[in-house]
């Protein structure tokens, strides 16, 4: 990662919170006068993109209670549909015609076209439970459980009537029968093919975190920061685990006014890399989200969240722009609270480079998180 991508990160970061206007005095009082969880920061979803999925993605800030000896739980199921392919591979599907499945004769010719391809099709449900305990005020703890069914084809159909809609490409997709799996991969450094594959289900490595929040700054400013490893206490599952450990550390900063908090989160994560072909060699991965939480009504928030971070493939894994083209995704979010319970739903689409991230992603939430 060069000097670059980091001044690009910092840059991106400070702009987005130098935007926020400035707080005035009664929106300060007004702030004083509601608990802490009146706002409930960023959307706390983790980038889902079949491409270094199982590496470690530090999750965006928890703005939970600093009660000491508060517990909250929160719970959030994801599913996406990813469509990605090369150029080339694209061109042969089209020319090759009608739906029908790919067999061993498509993945020699795919192998033989010029230059690195690949072709990914497949969906994955996510679901991920993480307990929050709160120790000091300053101090907390978290941990974070979850599993993955990969499967295919449910929101295919919805997909293609959207571009079909609205005169988009469909980029060959019309050429595979819809809910399979389809992984073909000929890049420089990996080799493979799964046609129509089976579902695959099982669980996630897991993460352990802290949280520290004791450093003041001027209301209505806040800072927390955040270190986690993930374990692969399985060892090496195939779609799993890649049996390595991650390590990475968060800075979020959150700006809260009487209607609208702005909220910026900077992680780095030391990704130990994988044999498997959709997660290359060790790598330090930067992240970037940031975004608006606005109050509709007294029980209901709106959020819009921007995520930001450079591709896990590098030069030494493959040549191809499309793999190696950073990854852009924005979230549109909805939030409804009673008492400490709180329930959200997020829509998530690829921005800019749409072949290393999933065409959509939807995403519901529950948390309890007691006052």
């Amino acid at each position: 990662m060069g000097s670059a991508w980091r001044w690009a990160w910092l840059l991106a970061g400070a702009a987005a919170l130098a935007a926020s206007p400035a707080t005035t005095c009664a929106e300060s009082a007004e702030q004083a006068a509601v608990p802490g969880q009146y706002f409930y920061g960023p959307l706390r979803a983790r980038d889902i993109s079949p491409f270094g999925y199982l590496r470690l993605d530090m999750r965006p800030a928890f703005a939970g209670s600093l009660t000491p000896g508060t517990w909250t739980v929160e719970a959030e199921l994801a599913y996406q549909n990813t469509w990605a392919l090369s150029d080339e591979v694209e061109k042969y599907l089209q020319a090759r015609g009608a739906r029908r499945s790919l067999t061993a004769e498509d993945v020699a010719a795919i192998a033989a076209l010029p230059g690195e391809n690949y072709l990914v099709d497949l969906e994955l449900l996510e679901l991920g439970v993480t307990l929050h305990r709160q120790l000091t005020p300053s101090w907390g703890a978290f941990a974070t459980l979850g599993g993955v069914v990969y499967g295919g084809g449910a929101l295919d159909g919805l997909v293609e009537q959207f571009h079909s809609t609205f005169g988009m490409s469909d980029r060959g997709r019309a050429t595979v029968p819809r809910g399979q799996i389809n992984v073909v991969v000929d890049l420089d450094s990996a080799r493979a093919a799964n046609l129509d594959a089976e579902q695959r289900s099982g669980l996630l490595d897991p993460t352990l975190g802290i949280r520290y929040s004791g450093i003041e700054l001027p209301a209505p400013w806040s800072l927390a920061l955040e270190a986690a490893v993930k374990l692969p206490l399985g060892g090496t599952r195939d779609w799993l685990s890649t049996g390595r450990t991650d390590f990475g550390a968060q800075a979020s900063l959150m700006r809260r006014g009487a209607r609208h908090a702005f909220f910026s989160s900077l992680s780095l994560v030391d990704y130990a890399g994988s044999t498997e072909e959709l997660h290359p060699g060790e790598e330090l991965v930067p992240t970037l989200v940031f975004g608006l939480d606005s109050h509709l009504t007294g029980r209901t928030h709106s959020v819009v969240q921007f995520y930001a971070s450079p591709s896990v493939f590098g030069a030494d894994e493959t040549s191809l722009d499309e793999l190696n083209a950073d990854k852009f995704l924005l979230s549109l979010g909805l939030r409804h609270h009673r008492g400490p319970h709180l329930v959200s739903f997020a829509v998530t689409e690829n921005l800019g480079n749409y072949n290393n991230t999933p065409d959509i992603a939807f995403q519901v939430g529950y948390a309890y998180r007691p006052q």
